[in-house]
């Protein structure tokens, strides 16, 4: 899943910027709040028809940031997993940015769908929440734009996926307004760099859902 789950820095899911349309509307408050997986999965089969046109329309711009700032740290042949690909949107900026060898996973089946009929993926799978059905050493680049987030994936998420990599494989994904200021998902990134299990070689914020001010982290991580 692209999970555009930000409130922005100091925005809360509820308020409202001088200015703001009411674009904001079309986002559901309850993509930022904790909840079970089940319940996850089930908001964004929901979502899944509208989701491309809707986070569009608010000027998602985190896929493309990633997208380019990932095509300065890998060779545009690397072979890459989109996970939690959702609808393509992520994997759409990485073929813009020249990346020419995807896969992408989802938990949600309808998302997944529309991801596979785009054709930007040499394979797609529907994955299992907390299950990671593919090998070490298999990619040499994941991307998580959006997925390991407050309401989508969970900070325990991260290390597992740390662990699929060879050295040098790198693990590019992105925090959004609340994750960053919720202290579980810096610690669970802070444990993977302190044990040394990667080094941060891009951070850099930017926006996010643009029309509305709402930013997002860009963060690649290098497998020591």
């Amino acid at each position: 899943m692209a999970w555009p789950n930000d409130a922005g820095r100091g925005l809360s899911p509820g308020s409202r910027l001088p200015g703001m349309t009411r674009k904001k509307d079309v986002l559901q408050p309850s993509l930022w709040t904790p909840r079970p997986v089940e319940e996850t999965i089930s908001v964004y089969a929901a979502w899944a028809d509208t989701y491309d046109a809707e986070v569009q329309a608010r000027g998602y711009r985190t896929p493309a940031r990633l997208a380019a700032a990932l095509a300065d740290h890998a060779p545009l042949d690397a072979k890459i997993l989109d996970f939690g690909c959702g609808t393509g949107i992520g994997g759409a900026a990485l073929r813009k940015a020249g990346f020419t060898q995807m896969d992408g996973t989802d938990v949600t089946v309808e998302m997944l769908e529309i991801a596979t009929k785009t054709g930007l993926y040499g394979k797609t799978w529907h994955s299992t929440p907390g299950a990671l059905s593919f090998a070490k050493g298999d990619y040499d680049v994941i991307v998580a734009v959006g997925v390991i987030s407050l309401g989508a994936a969970p900070p325990d998420t991260l290390a597992p996926l740390v662990a699929k990599f060879a050295t040098g494989g790198l693990l590019a994904l992105s925090y959004n307004g609340p994750t960053l200021e919720d202290d579980s998902y810096a610690d669970a990134l802070g444990a993977e760099v302190s044990t040394g299990h990667v080094e941060v070689i891009f951070r850099e914020h930017g926006p996010h859902l643009e029309d509305v001010g709402m930013g997002s982290d860009v963060i690649i991580l290098r497998r020591r």
